[in-house]
């Protein structure tokens, strides 16, 4: 088919997931950090309406070939009417004509580009020996990272504390069916995380839940959840005598979880050792010793959702020449 008339494609959760395994996934993050592309400020709107209110993100990213726009609908009163809290769809674009190319699901590349970023930064961070795992969050995400970090590591055991045990119990359930060590966490998570090579956070907590006195020498911590100022994950203490790495700049503006420790001295801005892209380009080198302790945040970027939708769109053409 001649792609200047092709029809646009539509892959729904299901094909957009299955377009995105892990190993190829990490490896696209990998290059596109490295190359980088075009990521302006994203969109924030309010939506009144008389049937209910919501918030709308618009997000745009654009490199020399394609043009991607996510767009997220947020209406946290849907649980009133028996509906998702959040929906969200991507558009990729011709960047040189501006030609519709594919929608994509939108929770599906969120999800999976986010826990392969946490995959990707841990490849340069976490020590390479690393075998056990603490996730911290049962949920989309979180459900998603032990497949992510076993495209990278060989991991032999994953813990999983969540405030509804049954879905702990669920998680740790299949990550048994796939020949995983998986235990549920109680009360003892401060045990759990001292025990850890690398402790995951993916979660919605506006108090810390990880303390930097559990945390042992030589582990990584990856906080996901605190995307708002309003979030924490980690105590101030997570972060003093750690190296701290960011996905972006914008974190610093972003996360309560990095925004609250500056305010009280625990780091200053300039203790940042590097982004994730310095990391993907080699001008910092990571980990430097089996002893440090590294702490990586996120916030995630329209940069990881480009080149996720890039990646499934692509592996989609090719199945269909």
């Amino acid at each position: 088919m001649n792609p200047e008339t092709r029809t646009m494609i539509t892959l729904d959760e299901r094909q957009t997931s299955e377009a995105l395994p892990f190993d190829r996934l990490i490896e696209t993050l990998r290059q596109t950090f490295a190359t980088g592309c075009h990521v302006p400020r994203r969109h924030v709107h309010l939506v009144e309406t008389s049937g209910g209110n919501g918030t709308v993100l618009i997000m745009p990213a654009w490199n020399d070939k394609y043009l991607g726009i996510k767009t997220v609908n947020v209406y946290p009163d849907n649980s009133r009417k028996g509906l998702p809290g959040l929906f969200s769809i991507f558009t990729l674009f011709d960047a040189t004509t501006g030609r519709s190319l594919a929608q994509l699901d939108g929770n599906a590349i969120t999800s999976r580009r986010t826990a392969a970023a946490s995959a990707l930064a841990a490849s340069y961070l976490a020590r390479r020996d690393s075998k056990r795992h603490l996730v911290i969050g049962a949920g989309r995400v979180g459900s998603l990272l032990p497949e992510a970090y076993r495209a990278v590591f060989a991991l032999q055991h994953v813990d999983v504390w969540n405030r509804d045990v049954e879905a702990a119990e669920t998680l740790a359930a299949s990550l048994r069916n796939t020949g995983l060590q998986s235990n549920v966490v109680g009360s003892d998570l401060d045990a759990a995380v001292a025990r850890a090579d690398i402790v995951s956070t993916a979660t919605l907590s506006t108090e810390p839940i990880v303390k930097g006195a559990w945390m042992a020498a030589g582990s990584h911590l990856d906080l996901i959840g605190s995307f708002t100022p309003q979030m924490r994950e980690a105590d101030d203490d997570a972060f003093r005598a750690a190296t701290l790495f960011v996905d972006t700049e914008e974190a610093l503006e972003k996360s309560g979880d990095l925004l609250g420790p500056m305010s009280r001295r625990a780091f200053d801005r300039g203790d940042v050792a590097s982004t994730l892209s310095g990391l993907c380009t080699g001008s910092h080198s990571g980990r430097l010793s089996d002893t440090e302790r590294t702490v990586f945040k996120s916030v995630g970027t329209a940069l990881e959702d480009l080149a996720a939708a890039i990646q499934a769109y692509e592996h989609c053409v090719k199945c269909m020449a």
